[in-house]
């Protein structure tokens, strides 16, 4: 477990500061296929992997002769607060839409509809928090299950961070206020989920299947909240729409097909 974190730490890192090299190279519609492909990943493993591992830990938890006539309800409501939890944050201000933040600033063409913070902190602080999220769902997939599905999990997530590296530390190049500060933003968002990975990891061991099956439930309502939010601006957007749409599909299938392959393989043990 402190190798993944160690190695998404690093990831995050490198996501991070490679537009200051690269920035040239990569258009903003490259960006949005990237972010739609990932979201597409997000999504399917919240749905296929996370989701369906949080009913099966909560049936184990409830036993044969025990009924919890009303445990998929709980289960749903944890889902759902997951959900309402980030909106709720974006509402506030502690957003994550630095997807749609770097615009070609050159050419002096944006995207009139979205919401622009007033520095790379704000949306450094608002990442970190996502980021936390992300850490809590491979922790706890980490103690419920076995190494493939958490790594599944942990697939979905760093293929998601990475595009989201990327464009904090493209906004930060815009930054020319205090480049100290939005480094030290972006060093924060790196270790946000490699630090909640180990803190959940070690604090969620030897906690009941009840327990983890509601935090799993949480995490993939955020995961369904982000996947959605980063890729809708896009998919509203009549010229980008239909390529963004099949870009989500993409990403959902390659992970259906991962996910296909692992199970096949006999790679998924349920026992805990």
């Amino acid at each position: 477990m402190l190798g993944l974190a160690v190695f998404i730490l690093i990831l995050s890192l490198a996501g991070g500061f490679a537009p200051r090299s690269l920035a040239g190279r990569l258009t903003e519609q490259r960006m949005h296929d990237i972010t739609a492909v990932s979201s597409g990943l997000l999504l399917a493993s919240a749905l296929l992997v996370v989701i369906p591992e949080g009913f099966h830990l909560a049936a184990e938890a409830s036993g044969p002769a025990e009924a919890f006539t009303d445990e998929p309800v709980v289960l749903g409501a944890a889902v759902l607060a997951g959900f309402v939890l980030m909106l709720l944050l974006e509402g506030f201000g502690v957003g994550h839409d630095v997807h749609e933040e770097h615009h070609d600033h050159e050419a002096g063409h944006g995207h009139g509809h979205v919401h622009h913070p007033g520095s790379s902190a704000v949306l450094a602080a608002g990442l970190s928090v996502h980021a936390l999220a992300d850490g809590l769902a491979i922790g706890s997939a980490a103690v419920a299950g076995d190494s493939a599905f958490s790594a599944l999990v942990a697939l979905a997530v760093l293929l998601h961070r990475v595009p989201a590296a990327f464009s904090l530390g493209l906004f930060t190049l815009h930054e020319t206020s205090d480049q100290r500060r939005a480094t030290a933003g972006l060093a924060a968002f790196a270790a946000a989920t490699p630090v909640t990975i180990m803190l959940s990891y070690l604090l969620l061991d030897g906690a009941s299947d009840r327990l983890i099956a509601l935090i799993l439930m949480f995490s993939a309502g955020t995961f369904v909240y982000v996947a959605t939010v980063d890729t809708l601006p896009a998919i509203h957007n009549p010229e980008t729409g239909r390529r963004s749409v099949i870009n989500v599909l993409i990403g959902a299938v390659l992970f259906a097909a991962i996910f296909l392959v692992v199970d096949t393989a006999g790679l998924l043990d349920h026992s805990h």
